[in-house]
């Protein structure tokens, strides 16, 4: 089956490109999470139809932006840290946007598959190759839609089913429909070696249509410049978390409010009746499981 692409300006690019303006305000704010210095150069690169902000300075008073930026710098450092605690040698970034790991993180050795859109990794190398940058691993884009054959693709790319890997799906569970979303864990569950790891964003209590719900509250397609309608994917879903315990892999959850306390950045209390109770979930899988 074929899908409707998008480009880093339309559809769910622009929500990459949206997320990347949090990461760069994060990364520029003080105390921040998250060091991501390409993510202004993507935004700015962009020309989006509504400018986005690439500072602290561009987000002065909008407590929607500035809670954004506060939540995705705490994302992006529980992802990172699902990435450098384990010692997978490959890595497999499910709908990566414009993730730049590769190029921020120490991954010497390591190879890092990057599935998205066609048009998105082509923005993405675009702007990497303009600033010279080098990725810190073998870093693998693979042009492949989550909707479609994805793991032919990957495989196709160099990956090896029988080495540890570490999955990592951010940012990614609302926009699948249901059943893909189980297909997705099946296919990640299968291609998974013992000692392989996998990093999940859920948001809260697996509440798409309430996510939906605030958003619209939140005036965000009119404040992000973005089109949400049909976006985002509302039909009940199992439990990631409590499927993969089922499979044998070991699943620690982290509350997102309860995660920015540890790392001492509470997060706004904007965010308490949205994303601050998001469930950062990382699931191990022994070495000692034997699969059929």
């Amino acid at each position: 089956m074929t899908h409707r692409q998008w480009d880093i300006v339309t559809s769910v690019g622009l929500t990459a490109l949206a997320v990347a303006a949090a990461r760069a305000v994060a990364t520029e704010s003080a105390g921040g999470l998250v060091d991501d210095p390409f993510a202004a150069e993507f935004v700015r690169a962009a020309d989006p139809p509504k400018p986005l902000p690439t500072g602290p300075s561009d987000v002065d008073g909008d407590e929607m932006w500035r809670s954004m930026a506060a939540y995705m710098g705490l994302r992006s450092r529980f992802f990172d840290e699902v990435v450098v605690t384990s010692g997978a040698p490959q890595v497999v970034i499910l709908a990566a946007g414009l993730d730049a790991r590769a190029y921020r993180l120490d991954l010497d050795g390591r190879d890092v598959y990057e599935v998205d859109q066609p048009r998105v990794l082509e923005f993405k190398q675009q702007v990497l190759d303009d600033l010279g940058a080098l990725p810190h691993c073998h870093r693998r884009p693979v042009a492949a839609d989550l909707r479609d054959d994805w793991p032919a693709a990957l495989e196709g790319a160099g990956f090896d089913r029988t080495r540890p890997t570490v999955w990592l799906a951010e940012g990614l569970l609302p926009y699948l429909p249901a059943r893909a979303e189980e297909e997705l864990f099946d296919l990640v569950h299968a291609r998974s070696a013992p000692g392989s790891r996998f990093g999940v964003e859920q948001v809260p209590g697996g509440d798409v249509e309430g996510m939906n719900r605030s958003m619209e509250a939140m005036r965000a397609a009119e404040r992000l410049g973005i089109s949400m309608a049909g976006l985002l994917n509302t039909e009940p879903r199992r439990d990631p978390a409590a499927w993969l315990d089922g499979q044998g892999w070991r699943v620690t959850t982290d509350i997102a409010d309860a995660l920015a306390a540890r790392y001492r950045r509470p997060l706004p209390a904007f965010l308490n009746d949205t994303m601050a109770k998001a469930e950062l979930i990382r699931a191990d899988l022994p070495l000692s499981l034997t699969k059929e």
